[in-house]
């Protein structure tokens, strides 16, 4: 009820079956014996794969609006998400 997702009576039983195999699923892998395991935080090595960051100047509004399906004020106008 808080997240308030509004989902059907079928949904809630579909969801609900997932997330149980999920759950028995960890329950299963708290079985298995890591005492003899390092803990890890990263298992390869870092990498920063993007380009360096470079200034440069903004798009500008009317352009990153150009093609928005709505727009209010110089904003993107979207429907509401909850009810």
């Amino acid at each position: 009820m808080l997240a308030r997702l509004g989902l059907s009576a079928e949904e809630m039983e579909r969801y609900g079956t997932q997330l149980d195999a999920i759950l028995q699923a960890i329950d299963k892998l708290n079985e298995v014996d890591t005492s003899a395991v390092a803990e890890t935080a990263q298992v390869g090595g870092l990498v920063n794969v993007w380009r360096e960051d470079e200034p440069r100047e903004s798009i500008g509004a009317e352009r990153a609006l150009a093609n928005a399906p709505d727009r209010d004020d110089g904003m993107f106008r979207v429907g509401a998400i909850q009810e």
